[in-house]
């Protein structure tokens, strides 16, 4: 486990009881490095937004801020540079693409918490599935520290607006994950048949649909997921870069989970 970037100790992040009982997560300059879109956010005015024009804020902040972050492919003749919404619409088609790992490199950065499955189980330093990631992550389309600011950008929005439109005292959200076997996120524990804790890729996708889940897997996972690891849902922003309406990106670790069998 590595250091980050949130003022917690990784393995206090990882853990089940962390899940249970979070505790909130900020990016350490992110804020303040932001603070007048943020300032601007608290105003009055923007307090008078709905939830599709303050996504569409933050779109015009993002544009504004990191210019090459919104390039679209064939938009100019020089090489397309990497963005936020590239990122997300990789992940959309593949989690275990280059786009991917990205994703899950700037999870270690921040949170510590490391990635325990790119295209295989990513096992000891050296092998060959944790040469493959660490060549996905180096990918020089997308890995720099432009799009990693983005990343830090896009979670603390995130996190206000879950904030601002959730329930008032809601700190989880039900969300479900089909799969056919556990090689992706092995049981550490368990308390029956149906209910453990198990260890997820340090990013993951879940979707609020029970019945999306089912066409994943025969076995659902049902998982208690804290607001403060939810990095992005297609709700956040106007454009939905992710292949699922419903789906959410959640940072992992250990979590407590319901697993029905079909």
């Amino acid at each position: 486990m590595g250091s980050n970037l949130v003022g917690l100790p990784t393995g206090l992040l990882m853990g089940a009881d962390f899940n249970a009982f979070p505790l909130p997560l900020h990016i350490a300059g992110t804020r303040a490095a932001h603070a007048a879109l943020f300032e601007e956010l608290d105003s009055p005015q923007g307090r008078s937004m709905d939830e599709a024009a303050t996504g569409i804020r933050f779109q015009q902040y993002m544009e504004m801020q990191f210019p090459a972050a919104t390039q679209r492919p064939g938009d100019a003749s020089r090489r397309f540079r990497a963005q936020y919404l590239r990122l997300l619409h990789g992940w959309g088609y593949d989690s275990n693409s280059p786009e991917g790992a990205v994703l899950k490199a700037w999870v270690e950065s921040r949170f510590g918490i490391p990635a325990t499955f790119h295209r295989a189980v990513i096992g000891r330093f050296g092998s060959p599935a944790w040469l493959q990631y660490m060549e996905d992550k180096s990918s020089s389309r997308f890995d720099n520290n432009a799009i990693r600011l983005q990343l830090d950008l896009l979670f603390e929005f995130a996190q206000w607006f879950l904030r601002r439109f959730g329930t008032p005292g809601q700190r989880h959200i039900t969300l479900y994950r089909g799969t056919n076997d556990f090689a992706e996120h092995p049981v550490i524990s368990r308390q029956d048949a149906r209910h453990g804790v198990i260890r997820l890729n340090n990013l993951v996708s879940f979707t609020r649909e029970r019945d999306i889940a089912d066409e994943f897997g025969d076995i659902i996972l049902e998982v208690q997921v804290p607001l403060v690891k939810v990095l992005f849902f297609n709700g956040l922003i106007p454009c939905h870069p992710l292949k699922g309406e419903a789906e959410y990106l959640v940072i992992g670790g250990d979590y407590a989970v319901r697993m029905d069998y079909y």
